[in-house]
């Protein structure tokens, strides 16, 4: 008894933290993907969609491996300790996700404004090295 009501409510609280998770980093995060792709709209659209899918696939795929391994609660007390620890491994890979995501777009940001930088301007002179520099 103890058993199919801690899975049932592990799968339940799991999966609806992941699409409540995924919703949220992706209409936080759509601003920040059309600053990355330089205002491609339908691009940071699209790229975003994908880390959705990729999203629910890695956590989903997670937490259903997840939920065969541990100790089986013989009581009310075990079932919440379980429920509790598998919880918190699924929030730790969450935000793990989270934060190498923003770690990659950051990055792919950063190039993408080096690239569109304007040079600086060239020197207006040059001067020659004086003593020990000279040669």
């Amino acid at each position: 008894m103890y058993v199919v009501s801690a899975y049932a409510a592990y799968l339940f609280l799991s999966i609806a933290l992941t699409v409540w998770v995924a919703r949220t980093l992706s209409k936080a995060g759509r601003v920040f993907l059309v600053d990355s792709f330089l205002g491609n709209r339908e691009l940071a659209d699209s790229v975003n969609h994908l880390l959705v899918v990729g999203f629910y696939l890695i956590n989903v795929g997670f937490v259903s491996l997840a939920l065969k391994y541990g100790d089986k609660p013989t009581d009310l007390q075990t079932a919440i300790e379980i429920l509790s620890t598998k919880m918190g491994f699924v929030l730790l890979v969450l935000g793990g996700m989270h934060f190498f995501n923003l770690h990659v777009f950051s990055r792919m940001r950063k190039r993408a404004i080096l690239r569109t930088r304007k040079p600086p301007f060239a020197p207006d002179e040059v001067i020659e090295p004086v003593g020990s520099y000279a040669n």
